[in-house]
């Protein structure tokens, strides 16, 4: 999990440059700021086509605060899982507050593509990737594919200039489909204890007549 922006000045501004440069190369709409390996709460979103001008817009501690009750959904794709594309629901409305680039505070209410990529980029800032809305199956493809890339192409960055940085994300990944699949066989077992349990409590009250 990011940590918070303690104070917006230069340095930060300057990060908020650097990170929409870094999009608008890749290219994307939208970049939290542990993609290109700063663990701040922030994030930069630009819906602008390419025929239109730019409309960057830098979100400073985003906290999402309300959110619909409807469910829209989007495919979507990550600078840091490239060429990989799924459809996610997600809720059609969200309610963010945050701070601007001169540290102001800010609301905005959100729906449509505006309330995916908010939502997409914020789930960045919590550890949180947009693979982690699919099915396991989808999951667990994707990751076995870009594990299977960076050890053919290491070392080697997703997104940006720094060496090594995606082999380490896809490790990650590859810990996250572990960490899933332990949980679920913990489900399993689980289940079949309390399902023991209700078989040996209904032996006792009721015994079976084996003659």
């Amino acid at each position: 999990v990011c940590k918070p922006v303690a104070a917006v000045d230069d340095d930060i501004r300057r990060l908020a440059d650097d990170m929409l440069e870094t999009m608008y190369d890749a290219p994307g709409i939208g970049l939290a700021a542990i993609q290109i390996g700063e663990p701040v709460r922030m994030l930069v979103i630009d819906l602008a086509k390419e025929d239109e001008a730019k409309a960057p817009h830098v979100f400073i501690n985003p906290q999402i605060v309300a959110s619909s009750d409807d469910i829209s959904i989007y495919e979507e794709g990550c600078l840091s899982i490239p060429d990989y594309y799924a459809e996610v629901e997600r809720p059609e409305t969200v309610t963010v507050t945050y701070l601007d680039r001169d540290g102001k505070a800010q609301e905005m209410v959100a729906d449509g593509l505006m309330a995916t990529c908010l939502q997409h980029e914020i789930d960045h800032l919590n550890g949180v990737l947009f693979i982690d809305h699919i099915s396991k199956l989808k999951r667990d493809m994707v990751v076995r594919k870009f594990k299977k890339l960076a050890r053919e192409k290491a070392p080697q960055r997703l997104v940006g200039d720094e060496p090594g940085v995606g082999v380490e994300l896809l490790d990650a990944l590859g810990d996250r489909l572990e960490a899933h699949r332990l949980a679920e066989l913990q489900q399993r077992v689980d289940h079949r204890r309390r399902a023991v349990g209700v078989l040996q409590h209904l032996a006792h009250e009721r015994p079976v007549d084996l003659q």
